[in-house]
């Protein structure tokens, strides 16, 4: 009602003004964005998706560099394998950060030990399994029947009865359910 008739054409000059540009008062000054762009953003997507710090990623960057093979996917499998996102996978927790928490506050133990350290790395053969209290088994147990069925990857294996969970093999690219390319990363780091 407040509009005019030019407003419901191609005309408008308030609609015409804004259409092309991206949100923001300077939406209209940015630019087309350069490779170095394109390459932070994959970075940056891979370390919001793990919830990871920069020198945290760099460490684990450094680690898939000195290991055999392609390093994107090294660096990839290395995030893949650590607690809080094993945790995720299986379905004991509705997200990482949950999963991070329930960690730190010491629910979950690996081959029998307490770990309340997120980012522990997991290797083939290390058992999972919630902690021997009452509590631990009430929270994961409640927690696993509100999301569910996990969807569980060929690299992992869940005993649901006695919450116990196994890493039988080392994920793969395929495993990893990001849409992101891992050479852009490798170029960016590798500088």
């Amino acid at each position: 009602m407040l509009k005019g008739e030019r407003c419901e054409t191609a005309k408008c000059c308030m609609e015409r003004q804004w259409r092309n540009n991206p949100p923001g008062q300077h939406g209209w000054r940015r630019g087309r964005g350069g490779e170095y762009r394109v390459r932070l953003r994959e970075k940056q997507k891979v370390k919001r998706y793990y919830g990871v710090f920069e020198k945290q990623f760099r460490n684990y960057f450094h680690e898939a560099e000195r290991t055999k093979g392609h390093t994107g996917v090294a660096l990839l499998s290395l995030l893949e394998r650590r607690l809080d996102n094993v945790l995720y996978k299986l379905g004991m927790a509705p997200s990482r950060a949950s999963a991070r928490q329930t960690i730190a506050h010491g629910h979950i133990c690996v081959n029998a030990r307490r770990v309340t350290v997120p980012s522990y790395v997991t290797r083939v053969g290390d058992r999972i399994s919630v902690r021997n209290s009452e509590r631990s088994q009430k929270l994961i147990r409640s927690r696993m029947e509100e999301l569910g069925e996990p969807h569980l990857q060929n690299w992992l294996r869940l005993d649901m009865a006695k919450l116990e969970a196994e890493v039988i093999a080392v994920p793969t690219r395929d495993d990893v359910m990001i849409p992101v390319e891992e050479n852009l990363i490798v170029e960016l780091c590798s500088q």
